[in-house]
């Protein structure tokens, strides 16, 4: 059996080896990946293309535009009497609903 010195040694001589591998494939991804741009200028250039007729530069690149109701605030339409807390009635209910719902009263109750 090998002791802790020879065990040192060859995590040492694996964890440089594990280096090296590492830098080998970022360098051939690298060369890869200038190859495949080159490739696609090329068919770019070739075809007339631009960057705007591939839809860059718009959301996430899909060519999709974002939805018309992202990021806008909802209007309450639950509110709870004694504390005034609101909720819009999207997502997870708070818990002061679902402690009234449990009680027996019903969601209409709460409506603005």
């Amino acid at each position: 059996m090998s002791n802790y010195q020879d065990l040192l040694a060859k995590k040492a001589a694996l964890e440089k080896q594990s280096a090296e591998l590492d830098k080998q494939l970022h360098d051939a991804r690298r060369a890869e990946r200038a190859g495949v741009i080159s490739q696609v200028k090329s068919l770019m250039a070739e075809h007339g293309l631009t960057l705007a007729d591939l839809g860059a530069g718009k959301a996430g690149g899909t060519g999709k535009a974002p939805s018309a109701s992202a990021g806008r605030k909802v209007a309450p339409k639950y509110r709870n009497t004694a504390t005034g807390e609101t909720w819009t009635g999207r997502g997870l209910q708070p818990k002061w609903v679902q402690a009234a719902v449990a009680s027996g009263k019903k969601l209409e109750d709460f409506a603005i």
